[in-house]
């Protein structure tokens, strides 16, 4: 059974960081791009990151863009985001996505293969 675990979510102040960790079990992700997700309370999920099967490219959508960083670890089938300077806004469920695609790109604009249940980020001002 495929599974994407996400971990590292939790309550924060605003300017702070988090470390959140999407492990993959039950088959191997090192020739998929993947990313993250996000979805605040009331609104629709959003995409905000993706990186390319090699690890070598990175598409970061423009609200988090210099202040979160995304990277993987293919040996240990695991994706890292690193969130600083975190922001009110930035609070939201956060979820890991496999992509069936190779390119960082692909992760928002075409549909993901598999998904996380997702890990609360909670960013208070």
């Amino acid at each position: 059974q495929v599974r994407l675990v996400e971990s590292g979510g939790g309550l924060v102040q605003a300017g702070g960081s988090l470390r959140l960790s999407c492990a993959a079990s039950g088959r191997a992700f090192s020739g998929n791009a993947m990313g993250w997700f996000r979805q605040a309370a009331g609104k629709e999920r959003e995409f905000v990151v993706g990186i390319s099967w090699t690890g070598e490219s990175t598409y970061y959508a423009d609200s988090v863009k210099g202040r979160f960083t995304i990277s993987r670890d293919n040996a240990k089938n695991t994706v890292y985001l690193q969130m600083n300077s975190l922001k009110p806004e930035d609070t939201a469920v956060y979820y890991c996505a496999a992509s069936s695609r190779y390119s960082a790109y692909d992760v928002r604009y075409y549909e993901n293969e598999y998904w996380g249940q997702g890990t609360q980020v909670t960013v208070s001002s």
